[in-house]
């Protein structure tokens, strides 16, 4: 029975080509990432500096603390 999260395969050669659909879009992520290191680490400085920035001032002001980690959250799931 299918659920909201689980879409309706009409079978395993839909589920095999999806399969191998998600495979090939990774296989091109990486080499994306292996070609352009520099934009991989200047992402993570970036996550990092936010981090940094939003334990700082955690104590004194949490919403913004919150603000800034979901911003370095969004950068790494580009």
């Amino acid at each position: 029975m299918p659920t909201l999260r689980e879409p309706f395969h009409t079978g395993p050669a839909e589920s095999l080509a999806d399969a191998f659909k998600a495979l090939f879009d990774e296989a091109l992520m990486l080499v994306d990432a292996l070609l352009s290191p520099t934009k991989i680490i200047d992402e993570v400085e970036q996550m990092r500096a936010l981090q940094v920035a939003a334990d700082n001032i955690e104590a004194t002001d949490p919403q913004q603390a919150e603000v800034l980690r979901s911003r370095a959250a969004r950068i790494g799931l580009r």
